[in-house]
């Protein structure tokens, strides 16, 4: 049967077409006009681009907390004192709100590591253990290297695994399909009766670079170390057995779990003008691993969030809700800081209209993805259309991030800056993860982006259907 628009619908199609926005031709003969929300939003959304673009401010900001604090993995006094130091910035910078909720978190060490190719020749291959590993007897551990291609491989020459050290050099394909390797590949090689597992590093492009992330193991098999090394290395030692030649290493990690220790989520707002306790989040996470200092991942997209607030505030721009800055802790293993939001806002996210996160590099804006009603979604892509003039306009389906997951579980819409992120994977969870890697101007555009759909969000005249 033909489903009638709801009250909310119709008041939602009113303003969007008001503001010159399009709206699905079956509802575009209920879509009164009213010129002042034209004024409003058209006029608005170009103030805050011309605002958020005018500088490189946001690009130094994230170069001074990166430079200041280095990498900042949860559990760290390096991640701690940047959480201080941004709790301090926030509130000279008059935001409202300003706090930290805390948020238990697990503390992983890597400790001294290395990894020495032994035979067919001595030397010495750049490595990252995997966090959440575990590490090697005091002495290491010297086995022989049975290098496989992919899971089926190993299945098919699971006898020859027992005792040796399995190297999964498996191609990158895509981060979801290859990343499957770091985060089961310990438990895969275990299973066959490898005493440790290494991995070609998940990413497309590399200079002799291991890239770090998180494993995972489970009770079907016993936890062995599981390090990761760069492409180049794992090309060379599959092709030395494809020649026949034997190929011993000696994996050395210290690698260790601690007690989760206590830690927390950064918080600020513009208050809302009507309706304070409706809430729209603008996000990225502030922990990194410890390797570079986490300018792409997530420095750059914390910072895009913050300075997309921060631009609503100079303008004078208070939209209807409450545009609520969050600075998440713990993403890279274990999302603690998304959990502990969910718990401790759980009678609230049925206020929560939207939330949006920016965690993939902050280069330059092609638009949004929104995961939510098609009847929302329908008015997101509306509102992207005003960022037309700097090439952000197109909303997909699909969006969201780590962070807000736990959240989006419990029916609050959520949304991902998305961005040309072909060289996203190069420098990811790398010593390379460093902020000349990002540009001024492409940063700024972010910031623009996120201001832009976060106002109009914040101040349509109902939240978005559910």
């Amino acid at each position: 049967m033909t489903r009638m628009p709801t009250t909310r619908s119709l008041v939602l199609i009113s303003a969007l077409a008001a503001a010159g926005l399009d709206v699905p031709a079956a509802s575009r003969a209920q879509a009164p006009r009213d010129s002042a929300l034209v004024e409003r939003y058209g006029a608005t959304a170009q103030r805050l681009i011309a605002a958020a673009t005018r500088d490189t401010s946001a690009w130094l900001r994230i170069a001074e907390l990166t430079d200041r604090f280095g990498s900042r993995i949860s559990g760290s006094a390096s991640l701690e004192h940047a959480l201080d130091w941004v709790l301090e910035q926030m509130r000279r910078d008059g935001l409202e709100a300003v706090r930290g909720e805390p948020a238990m978190v697990p503390h992983w060490v890597r400790g001294d590591e290395s990894l020495e190719l032994v035979e067919p020749r001595a030397t010495r291959l750049p490595m990252l253990g995997l966090g959440r590993s575990i590490g090697t007897p005091p002495g290491g551990i010297t086995a022989p290297v049975l290098v496989v291609s992919d899971s089926n491989e190993l299945a098919a020459r699971a006898s020859e695994a027992k005792g040796k050290i399995v190297l999964f050099d498996a191609p990158y394909v895509s981060y979801g399909e290859t990343v499957t390797y770091r985060v089961r590949g310990a438990v895969l090689a275990s299973r066959a009766g490898a005493v440790a597992a290494l991995l070609r590093s998940v990413s497309p492009f590399e200079m002799r670079q291991p890239h770090t992330g998180v494993t995972q193991y489970d009770s079907t098999a016993r936890p062995i170390p599981f390090a990761a090394i760069s492409i180049e290395d794992a090309m060379m030692l599959h092709r030395m057995q494809l020649r026949g030649q034997p190929v011993v290493v000696t994996l050395k990690m210290q690698a260790r779990m601690l007690p989760d220790v206590p830690s927390r989520n950064v918080v600020a707002e513009l208050r809302g003008s009507e309706r304070p306790d409706e809430v729209v989040i603008v996000s990225g996470h502030l922990d990194s691993w410890d390797v570079g200092t986490g300018a792409m991942d997530d420095a750059g997209g914390f910072v895009a969030a913050w300075e997309a607030l921060l631009v609503m505030k100079e303008l004078g721009l208070r939209p209807r809700r409450t545009v609520r800055l969050v600075g998440w802790t713990n993403e890279e293993y274990g999302t603690r800081g998304g959990l502990a939001y969910r718990d401790a806002h759980a009678s609230e996210l049925g206020s929560h209209d939207v939330a949006i996160e920016s965690d993939g590099g902050v280069f330059r804006p092609s638009g949004f993805g929104f995961t939510g009603s098609d009847s929302a979604f329908a008015i997101v892509r509306a509102v992207g259309r005003l960022l037309a003039s700097m090439g952000a306009d197109t909303v997909t389906a699909g969006g969201g991030g780590t962070d807000i997951e736990p959240i989006m579980a419990r029916g609050v819409p959520g949304m991902s800056l998305n961005d040309d992120g072909r060289r996203y994977f190069w420098y990811h969870h790398s010593e390379s993860d460093t902020v000349d890697k990002l540009d001024a101007r492409e940063v700024a555009k972010c910031v623009a982006a996120m201001a832009v759909m976060a106002y109009v969000l914040a101040d349509l005249p109902e939240q978005l259907p559910r």
